[in-house]
């Protein structure tokens, strides 16, 4: 079992098995902030404050072995096991203590806690007016990101979890993420399509998929080094590019009406993914005349 899974049933554990599904969520936020160097979950400024997606999907995942089990409102522990014994000292005595220090606390309590101290993961909350008052409002304005600079971004997926994704996304004001796969599929969780556009939602992010400047999976198998990705984008400009167009058009179009967009694929070198190329040759249209940039 993954490590990451034991720390969240050790906090189901010691608070008697059942948590309320936003009262789990805040504590697992809590518990990142222990240990900055090596978090367990990243979280997202999401509807109700900090989110984490993957916590809520090994959630999921327990649920179908029958180990949780959860209505509406709670996630339930089903077995006997301790998993608290199971983790290290160090964080042994993280959970345990959270039991002493939140133990009372209630759902307000710790939504309240979240928001004023960590005001940057309430800046999409939909409740905030019940928590902050006239002054701590205003104040989440320095925590949202003001660019409004015209730019067409691009970034990639490999190596990062889907909250650091999105986080990079929300720090640069992205309104549009262009996903330019031409199968948006993923074995990594959260960037398969309908994952990745209910993610993107989520955080006020619109998401598009544009799969005709997308290369085709089996041209991609045998690429070694760098001189393979070189002759494979020769042949991507001089057949696909040039034969995109109106594709690149459309995407320049919603550049000029949303101002910050974001194309999109897996790897982290851009000089080794398509996109690099596709966004040159938007650039290289008649009226672009922003800024470019690789996040």
């Amino acid at each position: 079992m993954y490590y990451r899974r034991k720390i969240v049933l050790s906090l189901l554990q010691v608070f008697d098995n059942k948590l309320d599904k936003i009262l789990l969520q805040k504590l697992l936020f809590l518990y990142s902030r222990y240990k900055p160097e090596r978090k367990t979950y990243d979280f997202v400024p999401y509807k109700y404050g900090c989110y984490s997606f993957q916590a809520n999907q090994d959630l999921l995942t327990l649920k179908k072995y029958g180990i949780v089990n959860s209505d509406d409102k709670n996630w339930k522990k089903e077995n006997d096991h301790n998993y608290l014994n199971e983790l290290n000292k160090q964080d042994k005595k993280i959970i345990s203590d959270f039991k002493i220090i939140y133990g009372k606390k209630t759902n307000n309590d710790l939504i309240e806690l979240t928001y004023k101290r960590y005001p940057y993961y309430a800046i999409n909350s939909i409740i905030t007016e019940k928590y902050l008052n006239s002054e701590e409002l205003k104040n989440l304005n320095n925590y949202r990101s003001s660019e409004n600079e015209t730019v067409l971004f691009t970034i990639g997926y490999e190596g990062i979890s889907l909250e650091k994704y999105l986080n990079k996304l929300i720090r640069n004001n992205v309104k549009l993420l262009c996903d330019v796969r031409k199968n948006a599929l993923s074995m990594k969780y959260g960037f398969s399509k309908k994952q990745l556009e209910n993610a993107c939602n989520g955080v006020g992010i619109e998401y598009l998929h544009f799969p005709d400047v997308g290369i085709e999976s089996d041209k991609r198998r045998k690429l070694n080094g760098q001189s393979d990705y070189d002759t494979l984008f020769e042949e991507y400009k001089k057949n696909k590019l040039a034969t995109t167009k109106n594709t690149q058009l459309e995407i320049l179009k919603l550049l000029e009406q949303k101002e910050r967009i974001a194309l999109t694929c897996f790897e982290a070198n851009i000089c080794q993914c398509h996109r690099k190329h596709l966004s040159e040759s938007i650039a290289n249209l008649e009226t672009f005349k922003y800024k470019l940039e690789h996040i």
